[in-house]
């Protein structure tokens, strides 16, 4: 499990405010296709929403230790039913963006004025 300062906790729960969640989990608990659903936002996103429909405190808490246990993330935030858990990109896909980044930019157009110079 990946571990965060308090100031790093602090700048990711102003970030996930706004963030609507985006696996809600039932009262079945966690299954495979569960996993892999927040595996695939986790790698696009980096920082999730997770609902929880557990009505169990202890059982929740048990459920969000498992969920980042399972996908190595980092627990920012656990209020009532909802958790915020965060895992940077992998920086294979970083370095991916980057280049393409970089093959799109292009020369800017001369203006009227930069010609007189």
């Amino acid at each position: 499990m990946l571990t965060l300062s308090i100031a790093q906790r602090r700048e990711l729960k102003a970030q996930a405010h706004a963030l609507n969640p985006v696996v809600m989990i039932g009262k079945s608990g966690l299954s495979s296709a569960v996993i892999e659903e927040l595996e695939r936002g986790l790698t696009s996103h980096e920082l999730m929403k997770i609902k929880v429909q557990v009505d169990d405190r202890i059982a929740r808490n048990a459920l969000f230790e498992e969920i980042c246990e399972k996908l190595s993330a980092a627990p920012v935030q656990h209020i009532g039913k909802v958790f915020v858990i965060y895992r940077p990109k992998p920086e294979e896909v970083v370095k991916k963006t980057e280049r393409s980044s970089h093959k799109n930019k292009r020369e800017p157009f001369r203006t009227k004025r930069s010609y007189q110079n």
